[in-house]
């Protein structure tokens, strides 16, 4: 969540960063307009998830994450 020029994560609401030009840590940011044949036609939804909330979420999942290496960050 954004608010006030911070960052916030969404699940726990602890402030990720204080200035969104210049992030103190990583978080995850999903951006997802939903399209037809979904309950939420044309709705945006936005939100921002801290790594412990990330990985707290990622346990649930009954597939596993597809992680690949970086070898070039940007």
């Amino acid at each position: 969540m954004r608010k006030n020029n911070q960052i916030y994560c969404n699940c726990c609401g602890r402030m990720i960063s204080q200035n969104i030009q210049k992030t103190g840590e990583d978080f995850l940011q999903i951006d997802k307009t939903w399209g037809f044949f979904s309950g939420k036609d044309g709705e945006r939804h936005s939100f921002a998830l801290c790594e412990g909330c990330y990985d707290r979420m990622r346990k649930n999942f009954v597939l596993e994450v597809e992680i690949q290496e970086e070898t070039e960050l940007i």
